[in-house]
């Protein structure tokens, strides 16, 4: 029997509503690299087969950057929900990954995934029927409003905040986003489209840096994370 192997795909067509500006978010500098590189080549720590980066149809700035082992890496064309750009990605792989490969899924603006959590994530659910989530304890007290007013606080028990990357099953994951999409189902991360197909989902806790740069002054925040991580692997 082969041992599995391990995939990346990576959606890299959205526009970057949220964070404001024109140029896409994965685009803008960090550490003197575009956010989407240092996204990427983190991931290369692992033992990858291959990694997909699925970007807008019209993007001519992806293939150009300079990212670790290029030979690698796979560009396909997005789509317009983050869904269908993964699924794009597990499209691209039919014909090389193996039903129970493993393909982790990676948001492009989370630049600061450290090894640690990748090597935990990997090593965790490298048994596994089904796969996982990095994700972290809710720790701030939730409130539901309407209006800008608050109609309900929500208790943070058992609530957790997921992360990427998120690693399943090759053809588990992909015959779970097809029938998602089917059902008319947008589902915001991997995971919610496994468990409307009814499996069980292990959580990996992960780390508090992990941030998703999804607003303007998130940027700085990553670049403070960038240093200081920078210092505690030179303590290392």
């Amino acid at each position: 029997m082969s041992v599995p192997r391990l995939w990346a795909v990576v959606p890299a067509a959205g526009s970057g509503r949220r964070f404001g500006g024109s140029t896409p978010k994965q685009y803008l500098k960090l550490h003197n690299q575009p956010i989407m590189v240092h996204s990427i080549n983190r991931l290369f720590a692992l033992p990858l087969s291959g990694c997909v980066i699925a970007t807008s149809p019209d993007d001519e700035l992806a293939q150009t950057l300079h990212y670790q082992n290029p030979s690698l890496l796979h560009f396909v064309a997005g789509g317009a929900e983050r869904m269908d750009s993964v699924l794009a990605g597990l499209e691209f792989l039919q014909e090389r990954a193996a039903s129970d490969d493993w393909v982790m899924v990676h948001d492009v603006a989370r630049p600061c995934i450290a090894v640690d959590s990748l090597n935990k994530l990997h090593e965790t659910l490298i048994g596994d029927a089904v796969g996982g989530i990095l994700a972290i304890p809710v720790r701030d007290t939730l409130k539901k409003a309407q209006d800008n007013n608050i109609v309900e606080t929500v208790s943070r028990d058992h609530l957790w905040q997921a992360q990427t990357p998120q690693m399943f099953r090759f053809g588990l994951l992909r015959d779970a986003l097809i029938a998602a999409k089917q059902q008319n189902f947008q589902v915001t991360d991997e995971a919610s489209a496994v468990e409307l197909a009814g499996f069980t989902v292990k959580i990996v806790e992960g780390r508090m840096d992990n941030i998703k740069v999804t607003y303007s002054d998130d940027l700085a925040l990553a670049e403070a994370i960038f240093q200081a991580q920078a210092i505690q692997k030179q303590v290392i």
